[in-house]
């Protein structure tokens, strides 16, 4: 078996979020992405140092100058200020030949952390994503890779400058004279408590805020993704506490960085007086006993007053560089998930599905399904049926592939499910849900992202046998009509047949329909029902009935009550027979024409 390359230990999960690696892992991740890149790294390195000691020039051509000028030697001011022309050129070329150098190692890094990252999050569990919610995924995906990115072109860079700075700076310090490097030490203390301090702090508190903006964000898609639900059962209130609460959460968190970074700052800021003080007193001593000239000692106070300017920039990344690492690590958790392994493929040999005593559980404590017996032979046309909350889309996702059972055991074709990789089960079995996506972008790459490889002509015959070549040939540019998000807009009926057309497309032999019809208007449904009727005719269809009318209409149908297989038959024969089924029905039909829909007033325990 082979796995595709990736970090060799996978990364531990948070609670109820998606994995976020530990520091090591983050390190070996990193260095990955750089190895093939190493040579640049080192050029780079090699740049920034170079152009670090350029910069040293300027302090002592300064007191050069000033030697000078008290001297009264008006032609030796002249070569000084030619070193300061050349050091600020010499300045401005390295500038740029490391920023390009940086550009060069980190862009291509960058890009493989994206792809990697969207690659693990679409072969991610659907389980785990329902579990952590999609807010946190889109949190990672969106604004850690944005931190990430702004922390590699920005941060990176001048840190590097800044660190190289520090120690060559405090070197020209002790060649002007030692003393100066020695009552510079009485500053380190300070930084050093300061640093300590605000390490062991504010790490934690930077983690903490990208999980919290991460829940921000789940509850912003929850609220607006589900506005229409919000409004139906008049939950906007309930929904702008809880909004409220995890925007109060979040800001909490930021404010509590903000504390930690104005404490941090305080305590700076008097080391760079404990520091300034004592360079300046050193400096007038040795000047009066004549030990250093005071182009000299102005020189080492321009060198102090820079090698405080870099430690100060160090230390005001940190926090950044810690929040970009809280960042990268949970990138990392998502790019470290192991793909699906690389094995021989289960072909499907017959379109049956098979459920022995199969069992799940979004959560510990909380299992949906209970013990399912179901037998579904190739060809037949099942709907399965059941009051909100009886376990029908699971039943339906397990079937898909989306989600291992817990217990039991699941085959199609007589094969275990697990058996089947994610291209052959892609393949094999076709899922249509209520919420269809379309693309943005021309109507015909929407299809052929089915078949790559399909024609023109296979493309109108899909959609032909959808129902929906009709409306498509009527729209401005055809098949070539720009849809999705800054296009043209489809009715939800549209849509569907849409995606009906894409499982034509892909020519799965088993079909999934989970309440396939529910957004589309009673017309819409029914022509849909009819559509796929026709379009599906020989698959083998799981139903998922949003409307009696569907079951009826079925070869067989399968009542869930709380998790379990309660009724199994015909319609007609549950209907005599008295029970779940035949209660819909009559609660169904007494409320509304049955071939047409139900009427508006049509009471929730007759749904399906």
């Amino acid at each position: 078996m082979r796995r595709r390359p990736g970090p060799s230990a996978g990364p531990e999960p948070e609670d109820g979020l998606l994995p976020k690696a530990g520091a090591g892992e983050t390190w070996r991740y990193a260095l990955r992405l750089l190895r093939p890149r190493w040579y640049l790294a080192v050029l780079t390195v090699l740049a920034l140092a170079v152009g670090a000691a350029v910069q040293l020039v300027t302090p002592r051509a300064l007191g050069w100058v000033i030697d000078a000028a008290i001297e009264g030697d008006r032609g030796a001011i002249v070569w000084p200020v030619q070193v300061l022309v050349l050091v600020a050129v010499a300045t401005g070329v390295f500038q740029v030949l490391t920023r390009t150098l940086i550009a060069f190692v980190a862009e291509p890094v960058l890009a493989t952390l994206r792809e990697e990252v969207v690659e693990r999050a679409l072969h991610l569990p659907s389980g785990a994503v329902e579990r952590s919610g999609a807010g946190d995924l889109v949190a990672r995906i969106s604004g850690d890779v944005e931190v990430v990115t702004t922390a590699i072109r920005n941060i990176v860079p001048t840190l590097a400058m800044s660190v190289f700075l520090v120690w060559m700076t405090a070197v020209g310090l002790a060649v002007i004279d030692w003393r100066f490097a020695a009552v510079a030490l009485l500053a380190v203390p300070t930084d050093l408590y300061a640093l300590r301090w605000y390490l062991r702090r504010s790490g934690p508190v930077f983690a903490a805020q990208r999980v919290a903006e991460g829940a921000r964000a789940q509850q912003l898609l929850d609220s607006v993704g589900g506005a229409d639900t919000v409004r139906a059962f008049r939950l906007g209130p309930d929904h702008l506490r809880l909004m409220a609460g995890r925007s109060e959460e979040a800001m909490d968190c930021s404010f509590r960085a903000m504390r930690f970074r104005t404490r941090f700052w305080g305590r700076m800021h008097l080391s760079e007086a404990i520091g300034v003080a004592a360079v300046l007193v050193a400096g007038f001593y040795l000047v009066r006993d004549g030990s250093v000239t005071v182009g000299a000692a102005t020189a080492a106070a321009f060198y102090f007053s820079r090698l405080f300017e870099p430690v100060n920039m160090v230390l005001m990344m940190i926090d950044m560089v810690q929040e970009a690492g809280a960042a990268l690590s949970r990138l990392v958790g998502v790019a470290g998930v192991p793909l699906p392994e690389q094995r021989e493929e289960t072909v499907l040999t017959e379109p049956s599905i098979d459920l022995r005593d199969v069992r799940f559980a979004y959560g510990a404590g909380h299992e949906v399904l209970h013990g399912v017996d179901l037998a579904v032979p190739a060809g037949e046309r099942l709907a399965v049926v059941g009051a909100s909350g009886a376990g029908k889309t699971t039943l339906a996702k397990l079937v898909a592939g989306l989600h291992p059972p817990a217990s039991g055991e699941l085959r199609l074709g007589g094969q275990p499910v697990d058996r089947f990789g994610p291209d052959e089960l892609r393949r094999s079995v076709g899922l249509i849900t209520q919420e269809v996506h379309v693309f943005a972008g021309p109507l015909i790459e929407d299809l052929r992202l089915a078949r790559p490889e399909a024609t023109e002509a296979d493309l109108e015959g899909a959609l032909e046998r959808a129902g929906a070549l009709e409306w498509v040939t009527a729209l401005p540019s055809g098949i070539r009509t720009v849809v999705g998000k800054g296009g043209h807009r489809l009715t939800p009926t549209q849509a569907q047949e849409l995606a009906l057309a894409r499982i034509l497309l892909v020519d799965a032999p088993i079909v999934i329909l989970d309440e396939a019809t529910a957004e589309a208007g009673s017309a819409g449904a029914r022509r849909l029902e009819l559509a796929a009727q026709r379009a599906l005719s020989g698959r083998t269809v799981l139903l998922v009935a949003h409307r009696l009318t569907q079951a009826a209409a079925a070869d067989r149908v399968v009542v869930l009550d709380r998790g379990r297989v309660v009724e199994s038959g015909s319609h007609d024969a549950l209907v005599t027979a008295g029970g779940h089924y035949a209660r819909m029905w009559s609660a169904w039909s007494s409320n509304g024409d049955p071939t047409k829909g139900p009427a508006s007033s049509a009471p929730s325990s007759a749904s399906a």
